[in-house]
């Protein structure tokens, strides 16, 4: 009997179909029914279009459909792909903007600070909506899979709260594992010129990693390549490295003062410290302008929003393209189709999930949601014990554990007084804003969001009164340290190719911009 894949948010621009193409690259699930849901109908069938053309090219034997109903689309699922962004372009604007106001300046704001704390506010109730759809009308042992942001506070949500089985999935430890093995092989090759003779390449395949921490402050533990561990002298290799000494600042003076390589970029790891952003006179001297993801502020709105506006505007050119190949040649790293095939085959999976701790990482609490090394086949999920993290590795994930965990319980019983306290103790918040600045920040937050946030409902006329009343504190007149001003479709129209590259990786959650329980 074939499987049924939901995905929720399927409006995405590329990740939708990708994860699709994964899966079907598996000849045992290549009768899987899909069932793409989005509130926003024109991007939905513009995805579905695409999708279906990609399966009829392949000729596979897989079934496709759509509906913004989500309980039709849940019905029935054996697996729920979550890719959603509560409040779409629109909220994610207020969470740059309005923090900026006040001296909070974000690269991406989607999983701590400001705007990712406020990204679970909007992000959790339907999280748990979600969740109480499955339990209704999923199958039996339906699997959740949460690729949304903030993935620690969406995932805890969903096991402490939603009593659906979880993984949360993200690619960033397979990221850092690329940068790793070339890290290595210059180390191995020191002034030789790749491709001259004896030159040695350095694959993945060849470099062993465990990673453990939390999601995007993930920690490689363990780096084993030709019988050795090489985690002494990751320094001395990205230091040296060509591309990342100068790209990756944050990340190195992060291993050159805690002893370990953390798996998120420049530009997200930036922004979850107290130390790289706070004044805004030396942002630039810790992140590249090469691409958004090393630091630019605001850079992932930016990208997305270009993304979005080029694919509406370019879309029927998409459907003129060559489809794409289904083959293992071409199947991604994302971790989804690769659980699917371990849970319907039998054949192992390891990967890195977000899970709840229950003591894989013992000196982070036991109800968090780390990020470790994990096994999946047809008997279930299997997640060893990793052991204590270094101290400072450990205190820098407890300093964001707490965060989290405030933030996930403000966003489940609407308490304005909890977020606030979030807030002031999140790492770059409390590096740059005083008290009273948290405090009407977050007001202000609240109202012009308001309408994503049902849990809020009593408390934003409280807020919009209190913003009348109290002198205005973000007055802060800046687009930025490093703002870089948002493409029209005139000017993407120069370069149609990058445009379309950007619009295929941008965009990973589908752009959810009502309320919807």
């Amino acid at each position: 009997m074939s499987i049924k894949v939901a995905v929720i948010g399927a409006g995405s621009i590329g990740f939708t179909r990708r994860l699709m193409k994964d899966i079907l690259t598996v000849p045992e699930l290549q009768d899987t029914e899909f069932a793409f849901h989005d509130i926003n109908k024109r991007n939905l069938d513009m995805i579905a279009q695409l999708a279906r053309r990609d399966i009829e090219a392949n000729g596979v034997a897989a079934k496709l459909t759509t509906s913004v109903d989500r309980r039709r689309a849940l019905d029935g699922a054996h697996y729920i792909l979550n890719t959603t962004r509560i409040g779409g372009l629109d909220a994610f604007q207020t969470d740059i903007d309005i923090p900026l106001k006040y001296g909070v300046d974000q690269c991406v704001g989607d999983t701590l600070c400001a705007g990712g704390i406020m990204y679970g506010q909007r992000n959790i109730p339907q999280i748990l909506a979600f969740c109480k759809d499955i339990r209704e009308v999923g199958a039996t042992d339906a699997l959740f899979l949460n690729y949304a942001n903030p993935m620690a506070m969406n995932t805890w949500a969903a096991l402490e709260y939603g009593g659906v089985t979880t993984l949360g999935l993200c690619h960033g430890v397979q990221g850092g594992h690329h940068q790793i093995c070339s890290v290595i092989e210059g180390l191995v090759n020191k002034g030789k010129k790749q491709g001259s003779r004896g030159y040695r390449k350095v694959t993945k395949a060849e470099v062993d990693i465990i990673a453990a921490g939390i999601n995007h402050q993930t920690w490689y533990v363990q780096v084993l390549y030709d019988g050795k561990d090489w985690t002494d002298r990751l320094l001395e290799g990205f230091e040296q490295h060509p591309t990342y000494s100068r790209t990756e600042k944050v990340r190195i003076d992060m291993l050159r003062r805690f002893g370990y390589y953390t798996t998120e970029s420049n530009g997200h790891v930036s922004e979850y410290l107290p130390w790289y952003r706070k004044r805004t006179n030396q942002i630039k001297d810790w992140i590249a302008m090469d691409s958004w993801i090393q630091g630019e502020t605001g850079g992932y709105l930016r990208v997305c929003t270009e993304g979005r506006n080029w694919f509406t505007t370019d879309f029927p050119n998409w459907m003129k393209q060559e489809p794409p190949v289904f083959s293992p040649e071409t199947r991604s790293e994302e971790h989804g189709s690769w659980i699917i095939e371990a849970r319907e085959t039998g054949r192992t999976y390891r990967g890195h999930f977000n899970v709840m701790n229950d003591g894989a990482i013992p000196n982070l609490p036991d109800e968090s949601i780390v990020e470790v090394p994990g096994y999946i086949d047809k008997n279930g999920i299997s997640i060893p014990q990793v052991g204590d993290l270094p101290l400072g590795c450990a205190a820098v994930c407890n300093t964001s554990i707490s965060v989290q965990k405030m933030a996930v319980e403000a966003a489940v019983h609407g308490d304005v007084d909890l977020l606030k306290q979030a807030m002031m103790m999140d790492p770059l918040v409390g590096a740059v804003c005083n008290p009273p600045e948290i405090w009407q920040m977050v007001d202000e937050m609240l109202v012009a969001q308001s309408k994503w946030l049902p849990q809020y409902k009593a408390a934003v006329p409280r807020a919009r009164k209190r913003l009348a009343s109290e002198k205005p504190l973000g007055t802060r007149k800046t687009a930025g340290a490093a703002r870089v001003k948002t493409k029209t479709t005139a000017q993407m129209k120069k370069d149609r190719a990058a445009a379309r590259r950007n619009a295929d990786a941008a965009d990973k959650g589908g752009m959810m911009r009502k309320k919807r329980a």
